[in-house]
């Protein structure tokens, strides 16, 4: 009896002791982020993208994404969608955080490849303009400095501000956004 009693007395109070281990070298997470681009001519620009990521040592960790973006150009009363579908792979770099990591500052680079398409592939409007810029392969580098904070030993809640530079591309190179994503670590 006094051995039960003393296992349960022993998991009672270190239980409350313990902390669970975060950041763990070769540790992986599914990320999912959705966010808005920084156009100002519409409100109906996005993202969502899915990763993976790995963790490496001291809080840095690999990011592996695929990303879905769709946003708007005006024409009269038209609006044109133009869709990009990427994928990026990449590192980010761990700047600062609490003793717990409970929360931390994060700054990743990232490569870039992808395809975008202007308004479906078609090059003729309504009125018979003729879109100039055209649909073709992207490729470039991104940016992105991220808020991260455990929800729970498992879940952590992202606040992030990104910036991608594409060559290849007609449209504008310079593509910044704002977002939150939820990753799970397994």
């Amino acid at each position: 009896m006094k051995k039960y009693l003393l296992a349960v007395l022993f998991v009672i109070t270190g239980s409350t002791m313990m902390q669970a281990q975060r950041l763990l070298p070769r540790q992986k997470g599914l990320e999912i982020n959705t966010g808005t681009l920084s156009r100002y001519d519409s409100d109906k620009n996005y993202y969502l993208s899915i990763g993976l990521t790995v963790n490496g040592r001291n809080g840095n960790y690999q990011l592996y994404a695929v990303e879905y973006t769709h946003q708007y150009s005006k024409y009269k009363e038209l609006r044109i969608p133009q869709e990009t579908y990427s994928m990026e792979g990449g590192y980010s770099f761990y700047l600062f955080g609490d003793i717990r990591k409970n929360i931390s500052l994060n700054a990743g680079i990232t490569g870039i490849i992808g395809y975008e398409t202007i308004n479906r592939g078609n090059e003729v409007l309504y009125d018979g303009a003729k879109i100039l810029s055209e649909e073709d392969f992207i490729y470039g580098t991104g940016g992105k400095l991220s808020l991260e904070t455990y929800l729970s030993d498992h879940f952590v809640l992202l606040v992030q501000a990104r910036a991608k530079v594409f060559w290849g591309t007609s449209l504008e190179q310079l593509r910044a956004s704002v977002g939150v994503g939820l990753r799970y670590n397994f």
